[in-house]
C-alpha cells in the first residue's frame, strides 16, 4: 500500500486519477479515500472504475491502522492490487501514524512553497518519497525546486509532477 499525504488541496485526488487512468490497465488498483467530511473525492475515484471505500474521520485528523484493517476488508482488496490510501489532508498527524504501508508518501505543490519540509520536519523525515506536484505553475509562484529536492541528502526521493 502507498500512504499519500499532503497538505488540502496539493493534488492528491487528481494524482490519483491520473496514476489509475495511466496504469489501470497493467495494474489493478483499489483506493481508501480519508477526509473528514463528504465523498467527494471517492466519487471522483469511482468514476475511473477503481474499487473505493469513503472512510469520513469526523473531527479526526488522520487516518489510523485500525480504520485501514476495516476498510481494507470492507472494500474486498483483489490479491495483487495497489491499494493507495489518500490520508487526510494534513501534514502533522499523519506523520505519526504508520498505516501498515509499504511507503509514505508525501506531496507537496509549488502554489504552497518551498519551505515545507522546514515547517514539517516529522512527516518528510517519515515520507519515503516527496512528489512536487502543479510544477506547470512554476513560472507564476516563487519556489525553489532544488529546496524540496535538498531531501535527498535525508533519504527521502524528490519527483517533479506536472503535464505531459
Amino acid at each position: 500500500a502507498l500512504n499519500l499525504v499532503s497538505s488540502p488541496g496539493s493534488g492528491k485526488t487528481t494524482l490519483l486519477e491520473r496514476t489509475i487512468a495511466d496504469l489501470g490497465g497493467e495494474l489493478d488498483f483499489a483506493v481508501i479515500e480519508g477526509d473528514q467530511q463528504t465523498l467527494n473525492d471517492a466519487e471522483r475515484i469511482a468514476a475511473t472504475g477503481a474499487p473505493v471505500l469513503q472512510v469520513n474521520t469526523g473531527h479526526g485528523c488522520h487516518l489510523d491502522a485500525e480504520m485501514i484493517k476495516r476498510a481494507t476488508r470492507d472494500l474486498g482488496v483483489a490479491e495483487g492490487a495497489v491499494l493507495m490510501i489518500e490520508n487526510v489532508g494534513n501534514l502533522v498527524c499523519p506523520a505519526l501514524f504508520d498505516l501498515g504501508e509499504a511507503a509514505k508518501v508525501v506531496i507537496i505543490s509549488v502554489t504552497e512553497g518551498d519551505d515545507k519540509p522546514q515547517k514539517y520536519p516529522t512527516m518528510f523525515a517519515a515520507a519515503d518519497l516527496c512528489l512536487i506536484n502543479k510544477t506547470d505553475l512554476l513560472p507564476y509562484v516563487d519556489f525553489d525546486v532544488d529546496a524540496p529536492t535538498n531531501l535527498v541528502e535525508h533519504g527521502v526521493g524528490c519527483a517533479h509532477i506536472g503535464p505531459r
